[in-house]
């Protein structure tokens, strides 16, 4: 009977393959929005993520997401490595001065002050050249995007100079650092030094970054600097996820992803019901003489829910597939860079389409259940 239904499903080509992809195509467009809208979240956490020399961000009070930063005040410094658990504790400054090149073109900036002497807070990949050299007098790192972006065209080097705020700097380091939500170049200086950068203010550290004695979990001492300073510090983690909660709640992007993944699901479900559906009437005659022969309904409906999986099994594979396919091909471009198809979105989608093939195949059933075999000598 297995062999009878697959045959069933496979003889008309058209009809067969016509229902495969539509199984694939939602597979596709479910794995591709959900991982692309995930992707985009992330990044608006990736310059938190991306320092790996401290476990707790400390910050004003009412501070909601990393681009929204009041200034603490130099004491605020002292009172946090006042804290017993703090093992060590920097401060972190961030602007947004604009970068100009020589040739006149010009960017708006993420621009990150570490530490002088302990340089904490700058990334560790690099492509070219070493963030040990930041120690040098009007020297910057820049992230890889940030350099085809004011240099376009133009081979990676060193050496170049950029205009910061009227100060002359160079590059002594290109870094492979996480995509910003926004398409900013990323550069990190000496704290001295990017303030300049940015123009004084009467306050200028926008964060202090900490670390915990062995034995003492980020957690705790996030708790416990609060307490003690009345300031908001937030595990690496816990800020990385006040950012995307901040832009779920203030943005319209979700909205515009689910209302696209809402249509792809209803889409697909559409299709490939109708599909497997009209399927099944086409073949309401074969099904009557199996029933005429003494073939049972239990044997029926396993027969139709092995047609629906075999097809759904294969529309969900070559769909994966495409995804695949695609977040390999867009994996190293600018625009896109660090966006891939996460497992989730594999997994998820997996239990998605099994509901689906489950529904259509309710809907098919039906239709074998009711029928009477005298019908199909008519």
């Amino acid at each position: 009977m297995n062999f009878i239904a697959l045959r069933m499903l496979m003889s008309d080509r058209a009809k067969y393959w016509g229902l495969v992809f539509a199984f694939a195509f939602s597979t596709f467009l479910l794995q591709n929005q959900i991982s692309i809208f995930c992707g985009i979240m992330m990044r608006t956490g990736s310059q938190i993520l991306d320092v790996t020399d401290a476990d707790v961000w400390v910050m004003d009070p009412y501070t909601e997401y990393f681009e929204q930063t009041k200034a603490l005040k130099d004491t605020d410094l002292t009172r946090v490595r006042g804290v017993p658990e703090v093992d060590y504790a920097v401060r972190l400054f961030k602007g947004n001065p604009t970068a100009r090149t020589l040739a006149g073109k010009f960017a708006s900036t993420f621009t990150l002050g570490v530490d002088d002497s302990t340089l904490v807070g700058v990334p560790r990949k690099m492509i070219m050249g070493s963030w040990e050299r930041l120690t040098e007098a009007k020297s910057i790192v820049i992230d890889k995007a940030g350099y085809n972006l004011l240099f376009p065209g133009e081979p990676l080097e060193l050496e170049r100079i950029l205009e910061l705020n009227d100060h002359k700097v160079t590059i002594v380091g290109i870094s492979d650092a996480a995509a910003p939500f926004v398409s900013f170049p990323v550069i990190h200086a000496r704290y001295s030094e990017a303030v300049n950068f940015q123009g004084r203010e009467r306050n200028q550290m926008s964060f202090v970054l900490a670390r915990p004695k062995p034995g003492v979990s980020p957690e705790s001492l996030a708790r416990q600097l609060e307490q003690a300073t009345g300031l908001k510090a937030r595990t690496t983690r816990e800020f990385a996820w006040d950012c995307v909660v901040y832009y779920l709640k203030n943005t319209g992007i979700p909205v515009n992803f689910v209302i696209t993944i809402a249509v792809a699901l209803v889409v697909g479900l559409a299709v490939s019901g109708q599909t497997f559906y009209m399927f099944t009437v086409e073949n309401l005659r074969q099904f009557g003489a199996l029933k005429a022969i003494g073939v049972t309904n239990t044997r029926l409906v396993f027969m139709v829910l092995l047609q629906a999986v075999v097809a759904g099994a294969i529309g969900y594979a070559i769909g994966t597939g495409m995804a695949a396919a695609f977040f390999t091909a867009t994996l190293n471009g600018m625009a896109t860079r660090g966006i891939i198809l996460m497992w989730q979105a594999v997994v998820g989608v997996g239990g998605v389409m099994a509901l689906v093939v489950a529904a259509v195949s309710i809907l098919s059933v039906r239709k074998v259940l009711v029928l009477e075999p005298a019908s199909v000598f008519r």
